[in-house]
Order: C-alpha cells, then structure tokens, then sequence
C-alpha cells in the first residue's frame, strides 16, 4: 500500500509545480482507487494534505510581499465559512453522489485548462491564462465568490484554484502572480477549515482519517511540488497543460460512470 501512496504523493506534487494547479484534484482519486480509501475519508484527507501543501507553497510568496490580504480577508473568510458549511452538509450527500460532483469539477477544470494561455501569462497559472487584471469589484462580490468556492471545496474537497486565481484577477483586481500566491493562502485557509469539519464528521459516522496517510502525502507532495516546479522551467507549459487536462478529462469520465453506475444500480 505505501509504494502506491508514495507513487500517488509525488505524482500530486509534481503536477502542482509543473502546472501550478491539478495537485488537489488528482488527491481525492488518488486516495480512493490507488490506496483504497473510503470516499468520505478520502475527500478528508485530501484536505488536510491541500492545507500543508499550499501553505508551504506560499512561504515563497509571503517573503516576497506577493500576497494581496485585502483579498484574504474578502475572500478566505467567507470562503472558510463556505468550506466549513460544505463540510457540514456533506453529511446528508452520499459518497457517490460526492465523487460525481468531484467528477463534474474535474471536468471544468480541464475545460479551463485546454483553453490555452495567452503569451507573457504567468507559467504558474494555467487554468487563469486567458484573465486579465481588472479594477477591484465590490466587496460583496468578492465575498460570494469566497463563500461559493468554499462550499464547493468542503463538499467534494479540492482546494479550487482553477477558481480562485481567475475570480482574484477579475474581481480582486490582482496581477496573476499576487493572485497565485493570495490562492495558496486562501487554499490553505479554507482546507484547514474543512479537514477540521470533516473530523468530526466523519467521527459521527465511526470513520477516521488514516494520519500517516495524510503525513506521507502531505511530505512527499511537498518535495515534489518543488521537483516539479523545476522540471516545469525547462519544458513548454503549453503541451504540459493540454496533456493534463485530457489526462483529466479521461479521468473525471471514468469517475463519473463509476458513480453514476453504483447510484443508478
């Protein structure tokens, strides 16, 4: 079981630094059909290990002042009281159901992804390549996006960059690298919330989080966002980010007629 925990975990974090997004959705799937996770279990766990990664992944970005906290406080709170509730009603929606709706963000993110990117964007920033900087929107809306994405990250647990950084841009106003690195502290923030919720969740229903799971991944990860991210440097983003999104777009099908064949019996 370790070696195809281990296999998955690097393959999570490379996919995070050679694309800068894709590590939080291939989490859940890994977990579930590699290691043998529990649906529910798994969309915990991956949580928690979305929450180390990205939070290790905007140290960077902190020493460099390249985070908007305007924007974190606009959108990471609302978005921790949306995961926070996404994690609660989770309890009331089956396993399947929630691996379908993992299925159909799957899906949108490789729609976002093959979309392209537009000369000069930022390689770290594929799934918001064809967003362009606009003045700030009202606080309001930037708070119902917040809420929005947090409900989505709490029910089927991704960390929904492909969400934030182009909702950053157009209704935050930020550059795409402030965006990148406002994202990673949002993610963090709102998985946290979520793994919290989850645990007792899942207590509730006599399930548990497998803790050295989540340690392993969240380490491995980690090292591997940083391989990928120097491997990425050195290869034309365009190609790698058309392949992962078909890799995706095979994927969330295959997901989809897993579950979609179990609810319909």
């Amino acid at each position: 079981m370790w070696w195809i925990a281990l296999s998955g975990a690097v393959l999570i974090g490379l996919s995070l630094g050679l694309l800068g997004s894709g590590g939080s959705i291939l989490t859940v799937p890994v977990l579930v059909y590699l290691v043998g996770e529990p649906d529910k279990v798994a969309i915990a766990e991956s949580l928690g290990i979305v929450a180390a990664i990205a939070a290790a992944g905007a140290l960077p970005y902190a020493r460099q002042q390249a985070i908007d906290w305007r924007s974190v406080l606009f959108f990471g709170i609302p978005g921790i009281i949306g995961t926070y509730g996404g994690a609660w009603l989770s309890r009331f929606v089956s396993g399947p159901v929630q691996l379908v709706l993992f299925a159909g963000v799957m899906l949108l993110a490789a729609i976002l992804m093959y979309r392209g990117r537009r000369p000069g964007a930022s390689p770290l920033t594929p799934a918001a390549s064809s967003v362009v900087a606009a003045p700030p929107h009202a606080a309001w809306k930037i708070m119902l996006e917040g809420i929005s994405v947090g409900v989505l990250t709490g029910l089927v647990g991704v960390g929904g960059g492909f969400l934030i950084v182009p909702a950053l841009v157009l209704l935050g106003g930020l550059d795409m690298r402030r965006a990148v690195g406002t994202s990673l502290v949002i993610i963090a923030l709102k998985s946290v919330a979520g793994y919290l919720k989850y645990l007792d969740v899942l207590a509730s229903m006599g399930l548990a989080v497998n803790w050295k799971l989540v340690g392993l991944f969240a380490a491995v990860g980690i090292a591997g966002s940083f391989v990928g991210n120097w491997i990425g440097a050195r290869i034309p983003q365009q190609r790698l980010q058309r392949g992962f999104a078909i890799f995706l777009i095979l994927m969330g099908l295959w997901i989809l007629y897993q579950n979609l064949s179990v609810l319909t019996g």
